[in-house]
């Protein structure tokens, strides 16, 4: 490599991905040390790496150019020594001026003063916070203040955060971000998150998970007038991917309010969701002609419908139709129905109202969880599905091998995972691995299917004898607390 040019010899380090690789790459010459350190853009450094302090500052003097950096202390101890701190912070920001990505992780050391010198970064387009328990919202509001190329913001487990919200006010009227992510932050309501204003016009992918169900009869948005609804006239059609997990709604108040706007939407995840209707679904349906990916995940409850007040999933066979008729782009499908259980109908969708989805859109990749209104017909429709390349069974107890030998006949099917289905044996499995070249096969806690069926049928198999599976876990606080 002596006769090499440099940029040639840099080009080819940005290519080697693996830090061993290239730290040993390092050591092969002081010219290849030099040129490594040039081209380095990505460190990682944790509890493996101490004294903090005194190894940031050694990073930072020789990786000048780094873009990302992560700082993880996920399971550390008092015994891995101190963290990087406040000061290692001021250090990192005074160095790499390139800086675009900074990721924090269970930083206990670290609070707004630390997080207050990510503002000298100027590059800085991605901010992901995660269980960083002594950030408030004015450490948010000083990086919001002088980053103004933020783009990106995650938030996962910060339970400080709360108050006004000026960091999120200020986003929304710079109207910059176009990547928001909270998780599991106590603090944040789904209303706090209307605050975002303008800025929802620039969003393109939003995400709100909440661990707990809070206040779960009487959501409460403080800035909800009956029959006046302007807080909910923002804009949000550049909106391409939207996910909600356990959000709290009735009507038209707060989140719930997203699905009728976004028109640009391409993947959508709906994950129980207390006061989800159809109409919800139909909306969508029919304005987001673009919908690729949707991921319902559903578990019974009671629903008010013409039979009466019924216990079952929320959705029906309108919204499975309305997706047929209107997502005509539609490629991969999640449909989870959570401790539905088989003695009596809990799910609000029938075996007819499936087909019609998997026989009008050109379904790339699915998965079908809990699912005991799915049997041998069924299968025989996805047996037809032309596109159908990779699919999930979970929990689907009324498939047997009749079905099984159906799936034999899939056209493009390349990509099997089996799990927790009681109903077929190594009959049904091997007849499909004898008629498909699979790239994988995965098969877990089927009972009636054994290792020797599974074993050579795929370039790569995974057989497990037990599951967990959802149909064994207990039901969640959102059933209980409806019955």
């Amino acid at each position: 490599m002596e006769g090499l040019p440099d940029a040639l010899i840099g080009e080819i380090v940005k290519r080697i991905e693996s830090t061993s690789d290239l730290s040993s790459l390092s050591l092969v010459s002081k010219r290849l040390y030099k040129i490594e350190a040039e081209h380095r853009h990505s460190i990682r450094i944790g509890r493996n790496l101490p004294p903090a302090t005194d190894a940031i500052i050694s990073l930072c003097s020789r990786f000048h150019n780094l873009l990302n950096v992560d700082i993880n202390y996920s399971g550390w101890t008092q015994g891995h020594g101190n963290q990087l701190d406040n000061h290692g912070l001021h250090i990192l920001s005074s160095y790499c001026l390139s800086l675009s990505d900074i990721t924090l992780s269970f930083c206990s050391y670290i609070d707004d003063t630390g997080l207050g010198y990510l503002a000298f970064c100027k590059k800085l387009m991605t901010l992901r916070l995660n269980s960083a328990k002594r950030i408030t919202s004015s450490g948010l509001l000083a990086v919001a203040v002088g980053c103004k190329n933020l783009s990106a913001i995650h938030l996962i487990n910060c339970n400080k955060i709360s108050g006004t919200f000026e960091w999120l006010k200020y986003l929304g009227s710079d109207g910059s971000l176009e990547e928001l992510v909270v998780k599991n932050c106590e603090r944040i309501s789904q209303f706090s998150l209307l605050l975002f204003g303008p800025g929802w016009m620039k969003l393109q992918k939003f995400v709100f998970e909440v661990n707990n169900l809070y206040n779960i009869f009487k959501p409460h948005d403080p800035s909800y007038v009956s029959n006046y609804q302007y807080c909910y006239e923002f804009c949000c059609e550049s909106l391409k991917e939207l996910s909600l997990r356990r959000i709290v709604t009735v009507e038209e108040i707060g989140l719930r309010s997203l699905l009728g706007k976004c028109k640009s939407l391409e993947k959508l995840c709906l994950h129980f969701i207390l006061g989800l209707t159809d109409s919800d679904m139909i909306t969508p349906a029919q304005n987001c002609s673009n919908l690729r990916s949707i991921s319902l995940q559903l578990e019974p409850l009671f629903c008010e419908g013409p039979e009466g007040r019924v216990f079952r999933t929320p959705l029906t066979d309108e919204s499975l139709k309305a997706l047929a008729l209107g997502c005509r782009m539609l490629q991969v499908v999640e449909l989870t129905m959570f401790a539905c259980e088989p003695a009596y109908p809990e799910i609000g969708f029938s075996q007819e109202g499936l087909v019609i989805l998997f026989q009008s859109c050109p379904i790339r990749d699915l998965v079908l969880c809990g699912a005991n209104i799915f049997d041998d017909e069924g299968m025989k429709a996805l047996s037809s599905a032309q596109f159908l390349q990779t699919l999930e069974l979970m929990d689907c107890i009324h498939i047997t091998d009749a079905g099984m030998r159906l799936l034999a006949d899939s056209p493009s099917l390349v990509n099997l995972t089996l799990r927790q289905c009681n109903g077929f044996s190594d009959v049904g499995v091997g007849a499909v691995v004898c008629a498909r070249k699979l790239d994988s096969l995965v098969v877990e806690g089927c009972g009636r299917v054994s290792r020797k069926a599974v074993l050579g049928a795929a370039k790569s198999v995974r057989y497990e004898r037990d599951y967990p599976g959802y149909g064994h876990l207990r039901r969640s606080s959102l059933s209980i607390l409806q019955d």
